[in-house]
Order: C-alpha cells, then sequence, then structure tokens
C-alpha cells in the first residue's frame, strides 16, 4: 500500500513539474533551457515503451521463427480463405 502511495506522489509530482516547464514556455517570456530540458525529457520517457511484457508471457503471441518457417515452405504468397466463405468446402 505505500509503496503504491509512493509511486502516486511521485508520478504526480513530476507530472505537475513536467505541466509547469511546459506552461513555462508557452506563456513565460523568460523560459530557458531548465524548461525545454524538463518538457523534452518528460516527453521522451512518455515514448518508452514501459507497458510490454516478454514475448513468452505476452498473450497471442506467435513464435520465434514462424514466419521465416512459412516463407521457407512457399506458402507466404498464398491467401488461405476466410473460414465463413465456404470456399474449399463440400455442397453436397
Amino acid at each position: 500500500m505505500v509503496r503504491r502511495a509512493v509511486r502516486w506522489g511521485a508520478a504526480l509530482g513530476l507530472g505537475a513539474v513536467w505541466w509547469w516547464a511546459v506552461l513555462r514556455i508557452a506563456f513565460a517570456d523568460d523560459a530557458g533551457v531548465l524548461e525545454g530540458a524538463v518538457a523534452a525529457g518528460g516527453w521522451g520517457l512518455s515514448l518508452l515503451p514501459v507497458h510490454c511484457v516478454p514475448k513468452g508471457r505476452a498473450e497471442g503471441a506467435v513464435e520465434t521463427g514462424r514466419w521465416s518457417a512459412a516463407w521457407r515452405a512457399g506458402d507466404a504468397t498464398r491467401a488461405s480463405p476466410h473460414p465463413r466463405s465456404g470456399a474449399g468446402s463440400d455442397p453436397s
């Protein structure tokens, strides 16, 4: 419980500092390098893939080498029929 409160406090504090920097850049005449560095750093951190999981734990992940094996088999250019299209089904 304490860890969660510390994480939320840090996130809110750093978010407030980032917004302060962005608003100073937008509205203050004397904004400088400090505000620019804080704003650029916060924006750069938002690009990190922090919600990624290892491929082995990812839901729906394909195994390593699946696409290269299909390419070597020669089936990579042949499209399979849509499951509901009825293609290849016996009408009788």
